[in-house]
């Protein structure tokens, strides 16, 4: 039995992984321990303080569900596959995976003192989603694979975006050393961009 698409066995693997990563996203919003509350008070003070933790979840669940579906529509741009394609679409399901560790990390520290390190490594992973765009759509150039003139001119539109936010990501990182709180405000602000951007253009 041959597959419908060229591509069908290596966009279920990329969903799988995506599914995956947002569902690891809530493993750290852990529910209070019934042993340390006593009073509803307490309870809702404990609530409070995992605000952070669903704050960075919920970005993060955003984050990866844009990622989707850019991914789900750069796959209808190519018919076919080659091994620099699916290994540039490998590096970028490792940044996709990565992604909760350091959304674990904001959740924990973004209101302490040592928020810095936190920011620095989420922004860093984003930086190097962007990589993973700019490597996907020059392989897919590269090796002829965009199914028509019109693919290929979104496809070298995707290259371009991805510098772009490479160059964003990289500085928001850098920018975090110092001001944590304010790359952390900015970088949402920018995934609530990409959302409104994405929800005007007309995905097949």
């Amino acid at each position: 039995m041959t597959d419908a698409h060229p591509n069908a066995r290596l966009e279920a693997l990329c969903d799988g992984v995506f599914a995956i990563a947002m569902t690891l996203l809530i493993l750290d919003v852990r529910i209070p321990s019934v042993e340390t509350i006593a009073t509803s008070g307490q309870l809702w003070a404990a609530v409070r303080h995992l605000m952070p933790a669903l704050a960075a979840f919920v970005l993060s669940f955003g984050i990866i569900l844009i990622t989707w579906v850019n991914h789900h529509a750069t796959m209808k741009l190519v018919g076919g596959t080659s091994a620099p394609f699916m290994y540039a679409n490998g590096f970028l399901l490792l940044t996709v995976v990565m992604l909760p560790f350091p959304t674990g990390m904001v959740g924990a520290f973004l209101w302490t003192d040592h928020a810095a390190p936190a920011v620095v490594l989420y922004d860093g992973v984003l930086a190097l989603q962007a990589v993973g765009w700019v490597l996907m759509s020059g392989a897919a150039r590269r090796g002829r694979l965009t199914v028509d003139e019109r693919a290929a001119t979104a496809m070298r539109m995707n290259g371009r975006n991805g510098y772009f936010a490479f160059a964003l990501y990289a500085l928001l990182a850098a920018l975090a050393v110092w001001m944590p709180l304010t790359a952390a405000i900015v970088t949402a602000l920018t995934w609530a961009f990409w959302l409104a951007f994405g929800l005007r253009m007309k995905h097949a």
